[in-house]
């Protein structure tokens, strides 16, 4: 008999070798936990910190892309400020040094000495305001140096002689191509150097707006820079990834170049037509203009003399002989630049005399304490508590005066009977509709609110002052943009000087439509003052602006500057066309004329009319009166509202509103 076979019997999975392996589990699941949950902590809490320790023992590079700044264009399109492309050159020393510890061969010392002889040639060659010991010592001195820089802001055009020797292998086989790189960045370029230079304004470095435009759109026409970056790894090659930069915006102006350049070179010829050695003030001449449309508040032109050149404007001695900076110092100088560069236009404040008047008789009228039928008796002044005496421009008087006739004759006296009448409340209630005592908030920056007498404080001589335009202050643009309602039908449209913003790549963003912000007047006040104003510039103190075959409305302004005793005046006029719905408002102030006669109004009606002679025809505005024949050159008018008492100020100064 066979030996029979032993089975063994499977060994049990025992409940506690199942318990073991159970807990073993958990034990190192929940080490595992633990570390993920450790990971996740020193992540949160340490790891930007533990990032750069990594990339600090790495080799790394990383390099700055700079953005466009966005252009400034006019109405047509015309650019007034761009960015351009210019070139920082960077010379690398570590391509041509040889590495430390490293044992050349005689070729190879000869290839890399033949690199430094041929490269730096070069670049002499093409650049001749470097030397070659200079390049020299440099590889000398930083032989590991990959970032010295030899020149700053070389335009496209200079660079291009080293780029053609570098590309050409047969010619120059040795230049180290790698030795020498272009930096791209972008500087402020202005194409017509001083046109419209306060509007505009300038960049100072880092693209930071300074002035005008620049520096009220300076948010807008920045972009952000991108970033070039990455590793090199062990054959230095760039493991490179690229964040483009985002350029700015471009900004479309109501600006039209055509009319600013005429503009300013008609305020340019007056002042080298009047430099007859008559040296008033503190030597500055500030003639200035605002050309716009009323129906909307648009800004053709904005213009002040002298001007600047915005491509280099803190060169003072272009703008001053050495005589007037002899004895200077920084502080001084720069207050006069200070000076140049301020926009007249927006941040000046002024008493601004007759122009005013029309604004006294909307308010007679639209608060009904007056019908347009009046007549007032003109004797040639007023008189007030302790005699003051206010004269009117006739010391004999204009006899009996309607209101038409009184803003034809510009009649100070008949405009101060009329503040009687009208009231301090009522005054001051309207010199607040009309935009006086507040910004304007047109789109520049530096604006002014002026200042004005509250009304608790206003004494009748101080409303009757008032009345004409004297012993208040206010801005040109709060002036214009008045002017405009008055004679639009009575809407006041908020004034701005940019319509459209525009992406990098030309495509609309944002249309700035006009924004109408009150009614100052109604429509039967506006055509009853544009029947006056009309009158005044076809048979009264305007005439000297009136444009032959055209229907024109306007006012003269004469206001005499403080301090009184020196009979500095400031002149202007303020005028629209044509006649039914008008679509130009002009409005001329010369500043201190450089003559020895200042008080007449005529030098700014002459530059009003030689703009306008010039522009109408481009803006399509054709003749619709008759024309008529041409008449000698007349004789200066007389002095017009700008006399004033002695000792007439604001107790306490002017208080603003």
């Amino acid at each position: 008999m066979g030996r029979k076979r032993r089975i063994r019997k499977p060994k049990k999975f025992l409940k506690r070798m199942q318990k073991k392996l159970i807990i073993m589990f958990l034990l190192i699941s929940l080490v595992l936990t633990g570390l993920v949950v450790r990971l996740m902590y020193i992540e949160y809490t340490s790891g930007e910190k533990y990032e750069k320790i990594v990339l600090a023992q790495q080799v790394y590079n990383s390099t700055t892309i700079p953005y466009q700044r966005g252009d400034i264009i006019d109405a047509k399109g015309t650019v007034l400020a761009t960015s351009i492309d210019v070139y920082n050159v960077i010379f690398d020393c570590s391509v041509l040094s040889k590495e430390e510890g490293k044992e050349e061969k005689e070729k190879e010392r000869e290839k890399r000495e033949k690199e430094i002889v041929a490269t730096i040639s070069a670049v002499v060659a093409c650049f001749p305001e470097l030397k070659e010991e200079d390049l020299y010592q440099r590889l000398k001195d930083n032989p590991k140096g990959q970032y010295e820089v030899l020149l700053k802001k070389v335009s496209y055009e200079d660079i291009q002689p080293y780029l053609a020797m570098e590309e050409d292998s047969k010619k120059y086989p040795d230049i180290n191509g790698d030795a020498i790189w272009f930096e791209k960045e972008y500087e402020r370029s202005y194409p017509y150097n001083s046109l419209a230079a306060s509007l505009i304004g300038f960049v100072s470095g880092g693209n930071v707006g300074t002035l005008g435009l620049e520096k009220y759109y300076d948010s807008t026409l920045n972009g952000l820079d991108g970033r070039e970056y990455g590793y090199l790894n062990a054959d230095n090659n760039f493991e490179k990834t690229i964040k483009p930069a985002e350029d700015g915006n471009t900004i479309v102006t109501t600006i039209d170049m055509h009319i600013q350049k005429v503009v300013e070179d008609k305020l340019a010829k007056f002042n080298e037509e009047n430099t007859n050695g008559y040296v008033t003030g503190d030597g500055f001449l500030n003639g200035a203009a605002i050309l716009m449309n009323p129906q909307n508040g648009e800004i053709y032109a904005m213009a002040d003399f002298p001007g600047f050149d915005l491509n280099k404007p803190r060169e003072i001695s272009d703008y001053f002989t050495e005589e007037e900076l002899e004895g200077l110092d920084e502080d001084a100088k720069m207050e006069l630049l200070n000076r140049l560069w301020e926009n007249f236009c927006v941040t000046s404040i002024f008493e601004p005399g007759s122009t005013v008047k029309p604004l006294t008789v909307a308010c007679g009228l639209e608060t009904g304490t007056m019908t347009g039928n009046e007549t007032y008796v003109c004797d040639g002044l007023e008189t007030f508590a302790g005699d003051t005496k206010v004269h009117c421009v006739s010391t004999v008087g204009h006899g009996v005066e309607t209101v038409e006739k009184s803003l034809m004759d510009s009649c100070n006296d008949a405009l101060m009977q009329m503040s009687y009448t009208i009231g301090k409340d009522n005054f001051a209630a309207y010199q607040s509709i009309f935009g006086f005592g507040k910004k304007t908030g047109i789109d520049l920056p530096g604006e002014e609110s002026g200042l004005l007498f509250a009304k608790e404080k206003m004494k009748p001589i101080d409303l009757a002052t008032n009345s004409f335009g004297q012993n208040f202050n206010c801005t040109m643009i709060q002036v214009a943009s008045a002017f405009s309602s008055l004679i639009n039908g009575g809407e006041y449209y908020q004034p701005h000087v940019v319509k459209k913003i525009l992406d990098a790549k030309g495509n609309t963003i944002e249309t700035i439509k006009p924004v109408l912000l009150k009614e100052t007047v109604s429509k039967e006040t506006s055509d009853l003052l544009k029947s006056y104003l009309y009158k005044t510039v076809s048979e009264g103190t305007g005439s000297e602006a009136k444009v032959n075959g055209y229907s024109m409305g306007g006012k003269t302004g004469t206001a005499e500057k403080q301090p009184r005793e020196e009979e500095n005046y400031l002149v202007s006029f303020i005028g629209y066309l044509p006649q039914e719905n008008p679509q130009l408002v002009i409005y001329v102030v010369i500043d201190t004329p450089n003559v020895e006669e200042q008080d007449h109004s005529n030098y700014a009606q002459w530059v009003t009319k030689e703009i306008l002679e010039e522009i109408l025809p481009y803006l399509n505005i054709y003749p619709d009166e008759e024309l008529q024949p041409e008449e000698n050159e007349p004789e200066g008018n007389e002095p017009e509202g700008g006399q004033e008492p002695e000792g007439n100020e604001p107790e306490g100064g002017q208080e603003p509103e």
